[in-house]
């Protein structure tokens, strides 16, 4: 894919988009990276309904501290891993208190040196809640960059660095944000929505999913392939059913 197509994907994403931000609901950094490590493997729905609970009783590293495991499990017990996620989260919050002055360091280094967090996490926390132009490559953002022929990769990492690469400054802030949207409702895993994306005649994906009237065979006027008439054998063994 060349630099003037993909300038142009991200120029449709934005104009359908002009703020994207994550689904996760949170007022301060701190809450915000509670939420992504309670993410990993859980989806930002049932994340924000166990957020909606626990953040009224404890939103800061020092409630955590109080509530302790045994306290913070009844509020993330239907989110996936809860029990490791809860023991994270208990010990990220002890060190941002013992360390940080219990404040979200603005540091990729320190914030993955927290309990649970990893590039991705950090990626996010640095992007959305500090404003840095990081591209946090999950699931999504994989297939899709695969799939349009942004950014392919073998793996998280690989595609992270194409990202970085290719993708015009002006977008990247957002980059992360518009492609996980993208992946999440319209570049599905199993049966993508080809036909109502805002960049499919740019995606470069060879098995579109398009309805047969906005197929490129009927868009270059070629007549619908009609099945060839039944034989006389096909006739005569339907008419026996």
């Amino acid at each position: 894919m060349n630099a003037a197509k993909r300038r142009a994907i991200f120029e449709r994403l934005r104009a359908a988009n002009p703020h994207p931000t994550t689904e996760l609901v949170y007022a301060t950094p701190f809450e915000l990276l509670v939420a992504v490590v309670l993410s990993a493997q859980a989806t930002d729905k049932s994340v924000n309904a166990a957020t909606r609970k626990l953040y009224p009783v404890a939103r800061t590293p020092q409630a955590i501290v109080a509530l302790g495991v045994e306290g913070l499990a009844p509020y993330i017990n239907a989110i996936g891993l809860w029990r490791n996620k809860a023991r994270n989260v208990v010990a990220l919050s002890q060190m941002l208190i013992a360390e940080h002055g219990g404040q979200v360091p603005k540091t990729r280094e320190a914030l993955e040196a927290l309990p649970g967090v990893g590039r991705k996490t950090a990626s996010v926390v640095l992007n959305t809640a500090f404003g840095e132009p990081t591209i946090a490559v999950d699931t999504h953002i994989f297939r899709v960059a695969n799939r349009t022929g942004i950014a392919p990769g073998d793996n998280v990492v690989e595609v992270e660095r194409g990202l970085e690469k290719f993708v015009p400054e002006e977008f990247k802030h957002d980059c992360h944000h518009w492609l996980i949207l993208h992946g999440r409702y319209t570049c599905t895993a199993r049966a993508p929505k080809c036909g109502r994306c805002v960049i499919v005649d740019l995606c470069e994906y060879r098995h579109k999913n398009l309805p047969a009237a906005d197929s490129p065979r009927a868009k270059a006027g070629a007549p619908a392939r009609r099945k060839p008439p039944a034989t006389t054998t096909q006739r005569a063994a339907r008419s026996k059913r």
